[in-house]
């Protein structure tokens, strides 16, 4: 009898693709480890640390042996204080049975695709986008549209380019404003038009990413879950990864209408139980900050906008690169097709992602071929290091592709 060979992992396994970043950062400490000196600007994480108040909050809560199994959707001061949280900064209105805490921002959206997908299921997602959201809707059994934007117009998808995607098989749509990887943000009159659409459509689910929504260079991130008419649509997904440069603590959450939370809660139940105890108790600390009045989030801010400033500067300067100017979020996102067809020591760059090789190996900067977020022809520059080394960065990467021709 003749028996068919299996793979040895499951197909769903085999048909998502690694994340582009933590395989862009896991190259760059193989080559670290060979003694080669790399400026890491593929990974998305503040170089920033924790306000004190939150390591103390984070000392405290292991002194008082927090050290046993939390409720699945967090602790209840926790869930309460990002009630207070959603309503003082965003002025959305939740209670704390809408809320799940998890295992980091990442967790909350597998967490709410699982929820609410079925297999099928349509999710619309406009590129750029970031690297897990179409993987993430393929594990839950659904697919990912994509719509196509362009430095052009600044990143942004129109209202009639969603109604054009929707069908009946559409369950689902996906953003972050701040965009990572562009750092595009929607204005509320852009965000009230896409409410507009929604409101016509009530089976659709709105999961609006709103984790960089504090690194705003240009005033207040407003929320698709403020307009009344689409608010028990929206799944608000958020954490304290990047505002509080809390990336290793694995906290994030999701705001939504109660059954949706309530089966998010069941799936977190099954598959990981409550986040870790300790980073909660820090999170409530965290959260408790007025972010207009804290110093370390301000000044944070402030180093992030003038180095923003700087990358665009010098990629203006470097023939080829055409970059955009991000209003938020920390990266850059030029066009890099300019490039294409030039060649040196017989390497000739085809595309985003020779690029981002050549770049490696020429000039020993980390970047992130604009493929990954599904906008071919761009490459993501991650500014939050230090400025010593986005200079250092910014001269290798000059005569780099000076020395091509």
């Amino acid at each position: 009898m003749n028996v068919a060979t299996k793979s040895p992992v499951a197909e769903r396994i085999l048909e998502i693709e690694e994340s582009a970043t933590l395989a862009m950062a896991q190259k760059s400490r193989e080559l670290q480890k060979k003694g080669i000196d790399i400026i890491n600007l593929s990974i998305g994480e503040p170089d920033f640390h924790v306000p004190e108040i939150v390591k103390q909050a984070a000392i405290k809560a292991i002194q008082d042996n927090f050290s046993f199994y939390p409720p699945v959707a967090g602790f209840p001061e926790l869930r309460e204080a990002i009630v207070k949280k959603l309503l003082r900064d965003n002025n959305l209105h939740y209670k704390p049975d809408q809320i799940v805490v998890s295992n980091g921002a990442k967790h909350a959206i597998a967490n709410a695709f699982f929820a609410i997908l079925d297999p099928g299921d349509e999710v619309i997602v406009p590129a750029p986008y970031w690297v897990s959201y179409t993987e993430l809707i393929k594990l839950a059994g659904g697919v990912p549209v994509i719509i196509e934007t362009f430095i052009t117009n600044e990143f942004k998808v129109t209202p009639e380019q969603i109604e054009d995607a929707i069908t009946d098989r559409t369950r689902a749509f996906i953003f972050s404003s701040p965009n990572n990887p562009s750092g595009m943000v929607y204005t509320e009159d852009e965000l009230k038009e896409f409410a507009r659409i929604f409101a016509k459509y009530p089976d659709i689910y709105i999961l609006s990413d709103e984790i960089y929504e504090l690194i705003n260079f240009k005033g207040k991130t407003a929320s698709i879950a403020s307009f009344e008419e689409v608010h028990d649509q929206v799944i608000v997904i958020n954490g304290l990864s990047k505002a509080y440069a809390m990336p290793g603590w694995r906290i994030g959450y999701s705001a939504s209408n109660l059954s949706v939370a309530k089966a998010i809660q069941k799936f977190q139940g099954q598959m990981t139980s409550g986040a870790n105890t300790i980073g909660q108790r820090a999170a409530i600390a965290a959260l408790e900050l007025d972010p207009a009045s804290c110093v370390e989030l301000q000044n944070m801010k402030k180093a992030f906008k003038e180095r923003r400033d700087f990358v665009v500067n010098r990629l203006q300067e470097i023939d080829g690169f055409i970059p955009n100017y991000p209003d938020g979020a920390f990266y850059v996102f030029p066009n890099v097709e300019l490039l294409y067809g030039k060649s040196y020591d017989g390497f000739t760059i085809l595309n985003d992602n020779d690029l981002c090789m050549y770049l490696l190996n020429e000039a020993h900067v980390a970047l992130v071929p604009g493929s990954a977020f599904g906008s071919p022809g761009y490459v993501r520059f991650s500014y939050a290091t230090s400025m010593e080394k986005l200079v250092e960065a910014m001269d290798r990467i000059e005569k780099a592709i000076q020395r091509l021709s």
